[in-house]
C-alpha cells in the first residue's frame, strides 16, 4: 500500500513557499493542502499562482474553494467555514474528522479524512491527542479506520510508523515540517525533514 503524505501549509505565508510546494510534491507528497484561515482570496490566488500548473491537481483547498475551478487545483477540504463542496467542483473532497463516529459519517462523501489529534499537536499548543493507538486499531478492525484516513496531529518521523501500524493509510503533517522553517528559513533542512516520513 502506498504510503500517502499530506503537507499541511503553515497558517502564514512564508518565503519561498510557492517553490517549496513544488518541491515538496516533486519530493513524493502525495498532496498539499493550502490552508491559509487568515488569507483573503486575493492572498491564496497569489499562492496558486506561484505554484507550477503542473503541481496544481495534487493541491487542496482548505478556503476560497471558488479558486479551485480557476486554477486547476484538484481538492477542496471541508470544514466549518466552507461546509459543501462548490457547484461544478468534481474533484476530490476531503474534510478533517475528530472522532471514530464522524469517519464514518462522512466516508462516503470524502475521498479521504483526516483523524486528529492523533499524537500530540506541534502547531496548536494544548492540542492533546484524543486516541490511543489500541483505539485506532480496533477502529481499523471494524473498517472506520482505512486507507483513506489519514493520521493528523504531531506526527513525525518519529512516530509516522506506530501511526501506519495502528492501521492509518498515511498521515498529514504541518508543525513539524514547517515549524523550525518559520524560525530559520533553511529550506534544505525542511527537505531533509519531509524525507525522513517517505
Amino acid at each position: 500500500m502506498e504510503r500517502k503524505i499530506v503537507v499541511i501549509t503553515d497558517p502564514e505565508f512564508l518565503p519561498g513557499e510557492a517553490e517549496l510546494i513544488g518541491m515538496l510534491l516533486e519530493a513524493g507528497a502525495w498532496r498539499v493542502h493550502v490552508r491559509k484561515p487568515g488569507s483573503d482570496a486575493a492572498e491564496t490566488a497569489a499562492l496558486l499562482e506561484g505554484i507550477a500548473p503542473r503541481y496544481r491537481s495534487r493541491l487542496s483547498l482548505h478556503d476560497h474553494h471558488d479558486l479551485a475551478l480557476r486554477y486547476g487545483v484538484g481538492g477542496v477540504h471541508l470544514n466549518s467555514r466552507n461546509p459543501q463542496r462548490p457547484d461544478g467542483f468534481n474533484g476530490l473532497v476531503s474534510r478533517s474528522c475528530h472522532s471514530l463516529e464522524e469517519l464514518g459519517r462522512y466516508a462516503a462523501t470524502c475521498g479521504y479524512m483526516f483523524l486528529s489529534p492523533v499524537f500530540d499537536s506541534i502547531s496548536k499548543t494544548g492540542y492533546a491527542s484524543h486516541f490511543t493507538l489500541d483505539e485506532i486499531r480496533a477502529g481499523a478492525g471494524e473498517g472506520v479506520v482505512t486507507d483513506r484516513v489519514l493520521a493528523l496531529g504531531g506526527v513525525t518521523a518519529g512516530n509516522i510508523g506506530l501511526a501506519l501500524d495502528a492501521g492509518f493509510g498515511g498521515a498529514a503533517v504541518l508543525g513539524w515540517i514547517w515549524g523550525p522553517y518559520a524560525e530559520d528559513g533553511d529550506a534544505g533542512a525542511l527537505m531533509e525533514r519531509f524525507r525522513k516520513l517517505l
